[in-house]
C-alpha cells in the first residue's frame, strides 16, 4: 500500500483483517528492470561468465508451440537406449512419414542462425552451459534431462529444458501478470470500457510481443554447491532479510552465519544499494569457499511471484527495519518521526538483516531425496485435482475414465 495513505500513528491492520498481501503496486517497468539483459551489463564483473543471445520471433514461436520437437543433430541423444518417449520428442506418426520414410522437417530451419550461435557459445564456454530466459531458469524441468540438472552440452539439451519448463512458459506468456501500468495515461487507456479497438487478450499479446526476449547461457561451475546460495530481500534500499535457497539442513552453515552476513551486507552496500534501478527487489548470491567473494546470480522482482523460501511474503512485508512505519514502507526522505530514536535524539543502532537458515529440527530439513519441483512432473489437471483432496482425485479419475471410454468407442466405430 502506498506510504502516503498511511498514518504513522495508526497500527497496521491485523492479520485477520487482511484479504490480500499488502504489496505496493508491481509495475511493468519493475519487471523489465529485473530482466537479466537489463542489469547484466552494469554488474557483469560481479556475475559468473555468461553470454546473452537475442531471440528471434521464429525461435519464440518454436518455444511456445505445443509438443517437444528437437532438431536433427549428430550428438543429441543423451537419453538411455531403454528410454521410450511415446512420441513426445518427435512428430506424430503419419502415413506420409512412416510409410514412405520421408524425413521430418527440421524445426530449426527458421532460426538456423540462433542454432549455430548457441553451438558456438557452448564451445566458447568450455562445452557446458546453464540456460535461462530473461527472468527464469528451467529448474522445474531437470527431471527430463539425462544429467538430472540444468547442465547442457548441446543445443538440443537446452531446447529440451526450455520447452519442458513451466517457469519458461511463465516468462513467455505471463511476464506482466498482475502488473499495473507505469503511467496514468496507460492505465486509463487499458481500463477504458468504451475502447473496443482491442480485446484484453489481444492487448496482452501485444505487450508480450513488445518484450525483447533473450537466451542467457552461463558457463557451468563444476564445483558449485547449492548450500552456499542465498536469497536476499531489499526494501526501500535496505537489506531486510536473507535466507538459504537450498531448503536442506547443512550443519556447517551455522558456524559461517556471521561471516556470510557481513559479506552479503558489504557486497550489497558497495555494489547494489544505490545503483539498481528500483528501491525494492530480491537478489540471489553465491559465496563459494574460501568465502572471500560474493557472486551475483540473479535479480528478481519485489513481487508475489518471487519465492520467499524460508519466509512468507506477509512476514517480510510486516518486518520492521529501514525506513518503515507500521506495515507500510516510508519514503527515505521522510522526516515525520517514523524512525526510532533513543533518548539523546540520535537514531538507534544500525538495523541488522535477519539471516534465516534451515534448522536441524525443521521437519523439511532432510529432503535431499525429494525433488523441489516434483509437482511440475505431473499434468496441471492432476495437481489441481490433488489440491481438493481425495474427492477431487476421484472426480478427476471418473472424468478420465469417461474420456478413455469415449475414445475407445470412437475407434471401434471407425474400424
Amino acid at each position: 500500500m502506498p506510504a502516503a495513505d498511511v498514518d504513522c500513528e495508526e497500527p497496521p491492520a491485523s492479520l485477520d483483517q487482511l484479504t490480500e498481501l499488502p504489496f505496493p503496486p508491481v509495475t511493468k517497468s519493475h519487471i523489465l528492470n529485473c530482466s537479466f539483459n537489463a542489469w547484466y551489463s552494469s554488474y557483469r564483473r560481479l556475475t559468473p561468465k555468461a553470454r546473452v543471445l537475442p531471440l528471434s520471433p521464429p525461435f519464440l514461436e518454436y518455444l511456445r508451440a505445443d509438443g517437444i520437437i528437437l532438431p536433427s543433430e549428430d550428438n543429441i541423444n543423451h537419453l538411455s537406449s531403454n528410454d521410450t518417449d511415446s512420441g513426445a520428442f518427435s512428430y506424430p506418426a503419419s502415413p506420409t512419414s512412416s510409410d514412405t520414410g520421408d524425413e521430418e522437417p527440421d524445426p530449426s530451419a527458421a532460426w538456423l542462425d540462433i542454432h549455430q550461435k548457441i553451438k558456438s557459445i557452448i564451445a566458447e564456454l568450455d562445452g557446458s552451459v546453464v540456460p535461462k530466459l530473461n527472468w527464469s531458469a528451467p529448474k522445474d524441468a531437470t527431471w527430463i534431462s539425462a544429467t538430472n540438472s540444468m547442465e547442457c552440452h548441446t543445443p538440443n539439451d537446452i531446447y529440451l529444458l526450455l520447452k519442458s519448463s513451466d517457469f519458461i512458459t511463465h516468462d513467455l506468456e505471463l511476464a506482466f501478470d498482475d502488473c499495473e501500468s507505469d503511467s496514468e495515461d496507460d492505465a486509463l487507456s487499458s481500463n477504458d470500457p468504451t475502447d473496443l479497438s482491442e480485446p484484453e487478450t489481444g492487448c496482452r499479446e501485444r505487450e508480450l510481443r513488445d518484450i525483447s526476449y533473450y537466451l542467457v547461457l552461463r558457463k557451468t561451475i563444476p564445483s558449485m554447491t547449492t548450500s552456499l546460495e542465498f536469497r536476499c530481500f531489499v526494501r526501500a534500499r535496505y537489506l531486510l532479510c536473507i535466507c538459504q535457497r537450498d531448503l536442506n539442513y547443512y550443519p556447517f552453515l551455522e558456524a559461517l552465519k556471521t561471516t556470510l552476513l557481513k559479506l552479503i551486507q558489504k557486497f550489497f552496500d558497495a555494489s547494489l544499494q544505490k545503483s539498481f534501478s528500483d528501491d525494492s527487489f530480491v537478489f540471489d548470491v553465491y559465496i563459494p569457499p574460501p568465502h572471500g567473494k560474493v557472486w551475483l546470480i540473479d535479480i528478481n522482482p519485489w513481487a508475489p511471484r518471487t519465492d520467499p523460501l524460508l519466509f512468507s511474503w506477509l512476514e517480510i512485508l510486516e518486518m520492521k527495519g529501514g525506513k518503515q512505519c507500521g506495515g507500510a514502507i516510508e519514503d527515505q526522505e521522510d522526516t515525520d518521526g517514523c524512525n526510532a530514536t533513543n533518548d539523546s535524539g540520535s537514531e538507534e543502532a544500525i538495523f541488522e538483516p535477519e539471516f534465516r537458515l534451515v534448522r536441524r529440527d525443521d521437519p523439511e530439513a532432510y529432503s535431499f531425496s525429494t525433488p523441489q519441483y516434483g509437482a511440475h512432473k505431473l499434468p496441471k489437471d492432476v495437481v489441481d485435482a490433488s489440491a481438493d483432496g481425495g474427492a477431487g482425485l476421484r472426480d478427476f479419475m471418473g472424468q478420465w475414465r469417461e474420456i478413455l471410454a469415449r475414445q475407445k468407442g470412437e475407434e471401434e466405430i471407425e474400424d
